[in-house]
């Protein structure tokens, strides 16, 4: 606790119900492929069409999200998303028994899970203003303890019952649900200047949508790098999984390298806080290291094509996720002003994006030629990444140039 003492009380609540609901979403996205391939007997074009179908909700979320942040409140959209989203997770076992209905469910549960992240993320800039770029980092480690802790028991769960991993889930978003409700209902009622006072002055406010998407120098280039490095991060789920079940190898081994993810992302802080301070000092110099992180994991994939190189391509990827991660939604609550939640929800619908098409395009690959074609496409599509992060830094530089970059976004020609 110690750690946490420099931060307020509500911040420390935050970060255990945090904790909770990305404990209980771990327990069943890494095992959505190994569920399709395996208890349903579906190929794993059908596996990778699912989550095409789920990530096609997950954007239809990020971009709704970002809308409505001012005009519904903060309160009712997130709430209401974590809610129906719980409710969705509970019915998701009885609707795999038929095919279309349970691909029905899972892009619902995409749309109410993302509807509430571009709000969530939102809401912390506004209210922390003075710290947001540390607070964004340390909800995302603490995030990340909850993906350790959960996918430490998916591997065990998918042998005993994934039934048991949705319900799970569903009890986490719900209780995540629970505490945003009694949380922003204390909010509203402060009366020293808050998040929600700001919110009900931007809603006011005429902004122009077209004004907002028009400034592409802000969200566009990372958003399509993000694209990409989601597409090759989607050798995880449709080229690592199903190799390990051809391989006759434990399914708690898969679990086991998305907890060393979880745990990396904890242990390995001061490690990333010395890439920050002496290899890339500003939040774009940041992006692209991440890329260059998750090329070379994985190249490892690719060139060692065994169980080692899984973990070492994990440990380099990893490295790179806690580089990106943080860094874009800092990145716009500093520069975008009162537009931060229409940028979060674009530029989080244009990455996810990634994640429709990478598991369907794997899955495909995967069925024709197994993990090395795979492989290839995720280190292409990272390298490609790189070039699209180079770009972004060279047009903020010249944009904060020609007028200052924390003028509001919508300000922005």
């Amino acid at each position: 606790m110690n750690l946490l003492a420099k931060y307020p009380k509500e911040v420390r609540v935050f970060l255990g119900a945090s904790l909770i609901n990305s404990t209980g979403s771990s327990l069943m996205w890494p095992l959505i492929a190994m569920f399709v391939f395996d208890e349903l007997g579906r190929s794993m074009q059908a596996a990778g069409l699912v989550i095409l179908i789920h990530s096609l909700g997950g954007i239809s979320g990020q971009l709704l999200g970002g809308a409505l942040y001012h005009r519904i409140g903060v309160k009712t959209l997130i709430v209401g998303a974590l809610g129906m989203n719980a409710l969705g997770l509970f019915l998701l076992p009885a609707a795999s028994e038929s095919w279309p209905m349970f691909m029905i469910m899972m892009a619902l549960i995409g749309l109410f899970n993302s509807l509430s992240m571009p709000a969530i993320q939102a809401f912390i800039g506004f209210r922390f203003p003075e710290r947001r770029g540390e607070l964004f980092n340390v909800i995302y480690v603490w995030n990340n303890i909850g993906v350790a802790l959960g996918t430490a028991l998916s591997g065990f769960l998918a042998d005993v019952s994934y039934t048991l991993s949705f319900v799970l889930n569903g009890v986490s978003a719900g209780t995540f649900a629970i505490f945003f409700f009694f949380y922003l209902g204390k909010v509203e009622n402060e009366n020293d200047g808050n998040s929600a006072a700001v919110a009900k002055t931007v809603a006011a406010e005429k902004i122009s949508t077209w004004m907002l998407i028009r400034n592409i120098r802000i969200y566009l280039f990372m958003s399509i790098a993000v694209l990409l490095l989601n597409i090759g991060n989607s050798i995880w789920n449709t080229g690592v999984s199903p190799y390990i079940i051809a391989e006759d190898l434990p399914k708690r081994m898969y679990g086991f390298l998305w907890t060393l993810n979880g745990i990396l992302i904890f242990v390995a802080q001061p490690l990333i806080s010395l890439i920050k301070r002496y290899s890339a000092k500003t939040i774009t110099a940041q992006m692209t290291a991440s890329a260059i992180f998750y090329m070379a994991g994985y190249a490892c994939i690719l060139t060692m094509h065994n169980y080692p190189g899984m973990v070492l391509g994990m440990i380099l990827a990893t490295f790179g996720e806690m580089l990106i991660a943080p860094a874009m939604p800092a990145f716009l609550s500093e520069h975008a002003g009162k537009a931060t939640p229409f940028y979060l929800g674009l530029s989080g619908g244009i990455g996810s994006a990634g994640r429709v098409i990478g598991p369907y395009v794997m899955g495909t690959m995967y069925d024709g030629g197994g993990l090395t074609p795979v492989a290839w496409l995720a280190v292409l599509t990272a390298l490609v990444s790189v070039g699209f992060f180079v770009i972004h830094g060279i047009a903020i530089s010249r944009m904060n140039r020609a007028a200052p970059l924390h003028a509001p976004a919508y300000q922005e020609a």
